[in-house]
């Protein structure tokens, strides 16, 4: 089996909810990257943003994929399986109630299992990697704007991939 392609990610928000970035760069020197923002969002919001930019944007490449992120929330969706539970239930969490940002897992979830090769691991963030903080610099800097369209809410319909996008 071929090495994986590792791409780091990240979200930012000033403010939660406020302006946010998502931020994704490929290993080993971050010369391929993407990111974009949104003037009103959540730091969780841009944090599955940003992987789901960063898969879409290599949704063609053959080979495994290792996602790098500081977020829990996304590698504990993945390692934990949590996306199995929302969807026997049909959309709620263990709580009962309804999974935030359904409208970025489910695509999320949908490009995961159709590759079948997209590993997880997490990384403390401001810990020192340089990938992290590469990425991280990003999604802030996005956060700043421009802004290209306005932004979603849980309640809305998420704007499409590279929205406000910097590169």
């Amino acid at each position: 089996m071929p090495a994986p392609t590792v791409i780091y990610t990240d979200g930012a928000c000033s403010g939660n909810p406020g302006p946010g970035g998502w931020a994704w760069a490929v290993v080993p020197d971050g010369v391929r990257r993407g990111a974009g923002g949104a003037a009103r969002t959540t730091n969780q919001r841009m944090e599955v943003e940003a992987v789901l930019q960063a898969l879409r944007s290599h949704g063609e490449m053959a080979g495994p994929i290792e996602i790098v992120s500081d977020s829990t929330y996304v590698v504990n969706c993945f390692r934990d399986r949590w996306w199995e539970g929302w969807l026997r239930r049909g959309w709620l969490n263990s709580q009962k109630q309804p999974v935030a940002n359904r409208d970025l897992w489910e695509p999320l979830i949908a490009l995961v299992r159709s590759r079948g090769d997209v590993a997880f691991r997490w990384v403390k963030g401001h810990g020192g990697d340089p990938m992290n903080d590469l990425v991280d610099r990003l999604a802030v800097a996005a956060s700043a704007g421009p802004f290209t369209q306005a932004a979603a809410t849980e309640d809305q319909p998420h704007p499409g991939a590279g929205q406000g996008s910097l590169f």
